[in-house]
């Protein structure tokens, strides 16, 4: 079970993803790109290895950001996500598409600009 301070660490992610996250024209909603990663992060925060389920979410989203605006809000909310996690291993966040077989056209990182991703 989950300690009380990781509950409302986690509570605090998906409501500052929720506001952040773009409200329009995203067909993968910043919510699916949250529970999907889910699984990701004891590996980011410090983990030996990457879970299948970690994996799973990680082809998930790249299958299902198909569009310019999609993969544009998949980068932000991922942004966003790993900008508001004070303990985020940032190399192993950006190395987690290589590690689960899919090639990210973007870094994983805060300082990624999400505008520019094709």
């Amino acid at each position: 079970m989950a300690s009380s301070g990781t509950v409302k660490a986690m509570c605090l992610v998906l409501i500052t993803v929720a506001l952040v996250a773009p409200l329009a024209e995203a067909a993968v909603p910043c919510g699916t790109v949250v529970s999907s990663l889910k699984p990701c992060l004891p590996y980011v925060m410090g983990g030996k290895t990457v879970s299948a389920p970690c994996c799973g979410g990680v082809k998930y989203l790249y299958g299902a950001a198909k569009t310019k605006p999609d993969r544009q809000s998949v980068c932000s909310c991922l942004k966003s996500l790993v900008g508001s996690y004070k303990t985020i291993d940032y190399g192993k966040a950006a190395g987690l598409p290589g590690k689960c077989g899919v090639n990210v056209p973007y870094k994983i990182s805060p300082s990624t600009d999400c505008s520019k991703v094709q």
